[in-house]
């Protein structure tokens, strides 16, 4: 599914990533572990094509998406990867509905299949009566859960989370955590995780530690 081979970063002098090989597989739920500055966030927005390595690649079923540029980056972003963040990133003026249709209307869906598709995963969250509510007027857990939607709409291969339970209460972060796994298991995706979080790492079907810029252990 996703293979990165000699993945290097640095910002001046500061060398953050110093040559990570790992290789997820289809359907697989992955935790990266480490303490912060280890190159965790780094690693996972270069796979998710945020931002470019100094030198390696990372290839998607074949596809080296470093090669990648523009407009062509942009539409395999769209379509293969939904992103799911610690604080939401949900646009404060638009509805939990609204939200969740920008992806599908930036890969060129009409309004109907994107509110179809919207509503559909709204339900299967939980969140049917909460679609016309704006994200000041949800709970923590649920401007979550609309995030996660919306990072579904595309029906993306790869689903990448950096510290998605991080600014939860206890009861919302065991609730995210199980979701994420009842959608591997519903719609196929595979999960990268960044996450500090014992209890999530300890759930996924391989921990990935990094320390220094390089991973140091799997298991």
């Amino acid at each position: 599914m996703i293979i990165t081979r000699g993945i290097t970063k640095s910002y001046g002098d500061l060398k953050v990533l110093k040559g990570i090989d790992i290789e997820i597989r289809d359907k697989e739920v992955v935790a990266i572990v480490g303490a912060s500055g280890a190159g965790k966030t780094t690693l996972l927005q270069i796979m998710g094509t945020l931002d470019k390595p100094d030198s390696g690649s990372v290839v998607y079923d074949g596809t080296d998406v470093i090669r990648l540029k523009g407009k062509s980056l942009s539409a395999f972003r769209n379509r293969n990867i939904g992103f799911v963040f610690q604080f939401h990133q949900l646009l404060p003026e638009f509805t939990a509905l609204e939200n969740v249709c920008i992806p599908a209307y930036i890969a060129g869906k009409s309004k109907a299949e994107a509110e179809s598709r919207a509503s559909e995963l709204l339900g299967f969250l939980g969140l049917s009566d909460r679609a016309d509510h704006k994200p000041s007027e949800l709970s923590g857990g649920e401007q979550q859960r609309v995030a996660v939607a919306r990072a579904l709409v595309n029906n993306p291969a790869v689903i990448l989370a950096d510290e998605p339970s991080g600014n939860l209460d206890s009861e919302n972060k065991q609730e995210l955590h199980k979701l994420f796994f009842k959608l591997r298991d519903t719609f196929g995706q595979t999960f990268v995780i960044v996450t500090h979080d014992r209890q999530l790492a300890n759930m996924s079907d391989r921990i990935l530690q990094i320390k220094d810029g390089v991973i140091i252990n799997e298991s």
